[in-house]
């Protein structure tokens, strides 16, 4: 401590006047420095006491204005306590009836579905069984065409098989007589049906020999190539065929210069004219028709109607004579007829006339009814109807009155 006072003292001795005297200056401007923020510290304090003591009364107040408003809020939701409970207890009865009403629909409708569900399955069973039908139908369906597969790959019995579906309808359209099959023709070719025309004409020849051994082949034809040989090879068999129908078939004279070529199948009639025109052509130049089912079947019915006709041609007098003889009944009955209406005007004016009498009787009857037998001595009674004119007859007797009232 005594040597830290030693050299305080050899240290301000070291030291000068001037730096004295500046030292002082500037202890004492640091003191009026302090002095000045102290005063300005006193005011700021001042102030911000001044200031809190507002913020505390705008607290109070703000807080009165919240105590208020909060004490609103609850009465108000005291309020709406009430209100949400009563509307709780509405929404929970009105969910409640709801709820019943749709645990009955939903009961009903379940109800209704396991109804509906057991009327469908039970159609379900009904058409799987006819299903069940249906296959055993086709499988034995299957079968037969297996069978027809088989039939038609023989070339004679599959030559047989389109005959039979011509003769079928070449039979069902016309009647006996009309037609004959497998006749021979003045050149020893016997053609599969011919049909007699009316009036004296050539019969039609229709053949039913389709070469369906190159249609076949382009059927199952594995490649465009071999699809291509199997229509050429079938455009030969038919130019062939159509070459052997006209030479055998159309003679001058005793057949139709025209001739019919039986196809069985529409398909195969349908790609013929689609795929082979050129067939088509030569066969329209060689007058042979290329026939369908359909076709062959129009034209039957056409052949049909001209028949009929030219039969109701030849009996055409018989016609007459039976129209006249109908005629000759026509005018009997119609003198007849006449007759007859001028008796029953007679009888009518009969019964007019005993209508009249019957009239006149029932009037005459209605004005006895209204005699009055009067006893002598006693005054007439005035008469009911004014417009009536009454009449007194005096008796012999001397004292009965008799009056007549005249009634329309």
């Amino acid at each position: 401590m005594t040597i830290h006072s030693e050299s305080l003292a050899l240290a301000l001795a070291s030291i000068s006047p001037a730096m004295l005297a500046l030292v002082g200056g500037v202890l004492a401007a640091l003191a009026l420095l302090v002095i000045v923020l102290l005063l300005r510290g006193a005011s700021l304090r001042r102030e911000q006491a001044e200031e809190a003591s507002f913020r505390a009364q705008e607290n109070e107040a703000r807080m009165a204005e919240l105590l208020k408003i909060q004490a609103e809020m609850q009465g108000r939701i005291a309020a709406m306590t009430e209100v949400f409970g009563a509307r709780q207890s509405e929404l929970n009865q009105t969910i409640s009836q709801r709820l019943d009403g749709m645990s009955q629909r939903m009961s009903t409708t379940i109800t209704e579905q396991t109804k509906s569900t057991h009327d469908n399955l039970q159609r379900l069973q009904e058409r799987l069984a006819v299903i069940d039908a249906a296959q055993n139908n086709i499988q034995t369906l299957a079968k037969d065409v297996v069978g027809l597969q088989a039939i038609l790959s023989n070339k004679q019995t599959r030559g047989a098989f389109g005959q039979s579906r011509m003769e079928t309808i070449v039979a069902d359209g016309l009647p006996m007589g009309a037609y004959a099959f497998q006749q021979t023709l003045s050149n020893g070719s016997r053609p599969d049906c011919t049909i007699r025309m009316p009036n004296g004409a050539p019969p039609l020849v229709i053949d039913a020999k389709f070469p369906l051994e190159a249609w076949n082949a382009i059927r199952d034809a594995g490649s465009p190539e071999t699809g291509k040989i199997a229509g050429q090879q079938f455009r030969r068999d038919m130019e062939v065929h159509i070459r052997d129908i006209s030479e055998k078939y159309l003679i001058q004279g005793e057949t139709q210069d025209t001739a019919f070529l039986f196809v069985p199948s529409e398909s195969i009639f349908a790609e013929i004219h689609e795929h082979f025109e050129p067939v088509v052509q030569k066969a329209h130049r060689a007058r042979i028709v290329i026939v369908s089912p359909s076709l062959l079947m129009l034209s039957i019915q056409v052949i049909q109607a001209v028949l009929k006709d030219q039969r109701m041609r030849a009996q055409a007098h018989l016609i007459q004579g039976e129209v006249a003889i109908l005629m000759d009944d026509l005018s009997r009955l119609d003198e007849r007829v006449r007759k007859l209406q001028g008796h029953f005007a007679m009888a009518q004016k009969d019964i007019d006339m005993v209508v009249t009498s019957a009239d006149k009787l029932t009037k005459r009857g209605a004005r006895i009814e209204a005699l009055e037998f009067e006893a002598g001595g006693g005054d007439a009674k005035p008469a009911r109807d004014s417009e009536a004119a009454a009449k007194s007859v005096v008796s012999r007797t001397g004292l009965l009155k008799l009056r007549v009232v005249d009634e329309e």
